[in-house]
């Protein structure tokens, strides 16, 4: 016997005739046709995202008990092959008709959703613009605790016998399991609850701090702690006993001058202040500190230091908290005015000329009228004074987001912001932060190389998705820099963006004064050993004298690029990258700086048995070796990726230069970036050949930005300062554009070979890399490739070549460019056209494991 359901809906009531219709014969039906059905029996799904390169996504059904619940944005326990994740809401639809009959949805893993319309929009941009999947994307965008899946290990935090009446059963089984095992996967979480759904009871674990999520568990930025001298009583408690004090160190003259700077620095302090204040107040060293502390009139403490308080504002810097300069007055109301347009700002302010206070006059308007603002960085970790400058401003409305934070911030961050939090400070991956009231966006230094990620995908530009996402969600945006890339440059000359100038540096402070010299006249000179000229020693002991700084830059760390044999031509190369090892002389290890390989430095050439070998060239470990040497009594410090490898270091080594317990500070790029201090009288540039001679289409561009910006770092207060750039071609046109600060002129030459040689900004540009551990089967896929693309679209694809590094981390590399016209229409085809034969590859057996890699603006 069949049975069927059949619902009748009358027109005028909403009471429901349930109609049983029994037929006995089995292979015929009797089908009643009725108008409407009740909503409350129509089926629900949703379209999911996973944190997965998936090629398409996937459609669950909704039980019953959870269709009132769903909601975009939402988080879901799915199953997707025989595993669990957490996958995103992107879609909801009421009787969708599939091909295939879909798994339900497990759980909703939250009450409000966690991603905003907004990002699922910006999310389908990127995933279209740079040619990866929206699963990339998604991946890339939220913290790891919010994408759970059922690999995913949970470590145990501690003791968790304070919170076990708070504890729900599953909850308390689950803490004493991984106190006990000390991690779990979620699968054996799984099996002990003998539940499918276990992603709340995690959740609720994780918001009580009694366990973690293992994978991306970054060390935690830990708090400033500085030595602070305390009196100890009863001098504290009875100030009139200090002179008691003064009598017991009467005989040293060091004792008494330390007494006397503690008073004077503890004043309405609470009797306590930092030991390095205090000894360089009273010319001291820790030793007379100690002698005090053995007479126990002091007590030594570490204690957490304010970042915020210890920048010490002089007077400069309150008066431009106070005011603002006719030059940033007249920039803001030009900036304003093209907000007005609804157009994005580029703001050109050489260095110093105060772009940081027009940017807070923005906030301040923006948080007026109750909206956000993500204020994005190339580099959070070399950007302390901008943070602590803006904290001093806004206080405890400034938030900050990156990479180095560890997981429970990173989610803690995500829900603020979502919450409504008012000013973010982020690097690239701000961007992906869940803003609900966003009003504007600010990208200062916008030309940096660090807005573009590389690896892995979605490989893509910050301040090109930023503009993306001003436009989509109707809030202002405005770009900095002193050196304009050219594409944002290019876009003010046709119009797109708003141009405001800012040519005067900000108060008293003027450019510095660069000089040129010329190391092909240097090297006549028998005192030249190739690293300092006699005209760079002869300004470094004038500021030495003078008790003023210098910076030494060189973008090349470790002690030397490579070693040789002079006799067989034996050089250190990598086993697994086609470069040359760096010397890396304090540790005693070549080192390669791609994939990470180390060994020891060899006593002997390994091919002949020389054991003259020598190193050729140098980096700024040689060079601080060096000038210890020249200057013996100078304090000489390190700034580069060996001596800075975590914040906390990094801030030491600006904090030491910033009380001027350095000197002399070497460096790489990390100097150009962040530092603005008013001691600094001399900029040295060691090799400016070596950015110049980059195989990259953005090395005049690169240089002349560098250049500038390391140039800027001196003379930022009433001096002016000086600084000299040494170079074997003087004549170079980057190197006389930077000498006078032609940026116009810059722009105009360059832009000319863009133009000629069918180059960005004037062209647009994809370049397609293939990567394979056997050279001929990587060879083979690029060429199959580059026929079929070519097939389609003619001259504009160049290729495939082998790049100047042939072979990184083992895998070879073969390089494809394509150069086309900027119509949307030839782009978007042309994107096409490329996954579609990516795909096809993937379908040759030779060329199966042979991977791709798209990079749409590879610049």
């Amino acid at each position: 016997m069949l049975q069927l359901l059949i619902f009748y809906e009358t027109t005028k009531s909403d009471d429901c005739c349930w109609i049983l219709v029994l037929y006995n014969e089995i292979h015929l039906c009797f089908i009643t046709f009725v108008e409407k059905i009740p909503t409350f029996l129509t089926n629900s799904f949703v379209t999911v995202i996973f944190p997965l390169a998936l090629p398409k996504l996937y459609t669950y059904v909704v039980p019953e008990a959870l269709k009132y619940e769903i909601m975009v944005g939402l988080r879901v326990e799915v199953s997707l092959k025989n595993k669990l994740y957490s996958a995103i809401i992107a879609e909801v639809h009421e009787d969708l008709v599939l091909e295939y009959k879909p798994k339900p949805i497990i759980a909703i893993l939250d009450k409000v959703p966690l991603v905003t319309d907004d990002q699922l929009t910006l999310w389908r941009w990127m995933a279209d613009y740079y040619c990866c999947t929206i699963g990339e994307v998604m991946n890339v965008a939220m913290p790891a605790g919010l994408k759970l899946e059922s690999e995913t290990k949970v470590v145990f935090n501690g003791d968790f016998q304070d919170q076990t009446q708070s504890l729900s059963d599953d909850e308390y089984m689950i803490a004493e399991a991984v106190s006990i095992q000390n991690e779990l996967t979620i699968l054996q979480i799984q099996s002990i609850l003998n539940k499918k759904t276990i992603f709340p009871v995690l959740r609720s674990l994780l918001d009580k701090n009694v366990i973690s999520i293992k994978e991306e568990l970054i060390e935690k930025f830990k708090p400033k702690m500085v030595n602070f001298m305390t009196l100890n009583e009863p001098y504290k408690s009875e100030p009139n006993l200090i002179n008691e004090a003064f009598d017991m160190v009467i005989k040293s003259e060091k004792q008494t001058k330390t007494l006397l700077a503690f008073i004077q620095l503890s004043r309405n302090k609470n009797y306590t202040a930092p030991v390095a204040d205090i000894c360089q107040l009273a010319g001291v060293d820790s030793s007379v500190v100690q002698a005090l502390t053995k007479k126990n009139i002091f007590t030594i403490t570490k204690q957490k230091q304010s970042r915020v308080k210890e920048i010490g504002l002089d007077d400069t810097d309150k008066e431009s908290l106070q005011s603002l300069s006719d030059q940033q007055i007249d920039a803001l109301i030009e900036i304003k005015n093209y907000f007005e347009q609804h157009k994005p700002v580029l703001l050109h302010g050489i260095t110093g000329s105060g772009k940081t206070r027009v940017y807070a006059e923005l906030i301040k308007d923006t948080l007026a009228v109750d909206k956000q603002t993500l204020y994005l960085l190339p580099e959070i970790a070399l950007t302390t004074h901008m943070v602590e400058r803006l904290k001093i401003i806004f206080g405890n409305d400034v938030l900050v987001y990156h990479s180095r934070m560890n997981n429970q911030e990173r989610v803690e961050m995500w829900n603020a912001v979502l919450l409504g939090a008012k000013i973010v400070i982020a690097a690239r991956s701000g961007l992906f932060l869940p803003f609900v009231h966003l009003g504007l966006i600010i990208v200062d230094e916008e030309h940096d190389a660090s807005f573009k990620q590389n690896d892995p995908n979605p490989r893509y530009n910050a301040r090109d998705a930023a503009i993306y996402m001003a436009n989509t969600t109707h809030c202002n945006i405005i770009l900095g820099s002193a050196t304009p890339s050219l594409e944002s440059f290019a876009n003010t000359i046709n119009e797109k963006y708003g141009l405001v100038r800012m040519f005067d540096r900000h108060g008293e402070s003027v450019l510095p004064k660069i000089r040129i010299v010329d190391l092909n006249e240097a090297s006549k000179d028998k005192r030249f050993k190739g690293v300092f000229s006699p005209e760079l020693i002869t300004s470094i002991e004038e500021a030495l004298i003078n008790k003023e700084q210098i910076l030494l830059f060189q973008n090349r760390r470790g002690y030397a690029p490579t070693i040789n044999c002079h006799v067989c031509g034996w050089k250190a190369d990598c086993i697994n990258c086609d470069v040359h090892m760096t010397v890396h002389k304090a540790f005693n290890e070549l080192r390669c700086h791609y994939c990470g390989t180390r060994s020891k430095i060899p006593v002997q050439c390994p091919a002949c048995g020389n054991h003259d070998l020598f190193e050729q060239g140098f980096g700024t470990e040689k060079i601080e070796e060096e000038i210890k040497e020249c200057f013996p009594t100078a304090l000489v410090a390190r700034l580069d990726m060996d001596t800075a490898k975590t914040k906390l270091a990094f801030e030491n080594i600006i904090h030491d230069f910033e009380e001027q317990r350095i000197d002399i500070l070497v460096g790489t790029q990390m100097i150009s970036k962040g530092l603005d201090f008013g001691n600094i009288a001399l900029v040295g540039v060691l090799n400016a050949d070596a950015i110049l001679r980059y195989p990259d289409l953005r090395a005049n561009e690169r240089a002349f930005q560098l250049l500038t910006q390391v140039s800027g770092r001196a003379g930022r207060r009433t001096k002016q300062g000086q600084v000299i750039i040494q170079t074997y071609n003087p004549t170079h046109p980057v190197i006389i554009e930077t000498m006078h600060h032609l940026y116009d002129r810059f722009f105009e030459r360059e832009s000319s070979e863009r133009k000629t040689f069918v180059y960005p900004p004037y062209f647009r540009m994809i370049q397609i890399e293939l990567l394979h551990k056997n050279a001929g089967t990587c060879a083979h896929a690029a060429g199959v490739f580059a026929d079929q693309v070519r097939s389609k679209i003619g001259s504009r694809l160049i290729g495939p070549a082998i790049p100047s590094i042939a072979r990184i981390r083992g895998m070879y590399i073969q390089t494809i460019t394509i150069k086309m016209e900027k119509d949307p229409k030839i782009v978007s085809k042309i994107k096409k056209i490329i996954l579609q034969e990516r795909d096809k590859l993937k379908q040759i057996a030779t060329c199966k494991s042979v991977r791709v890699n798209i990079d749409v603006d590879p610049y």
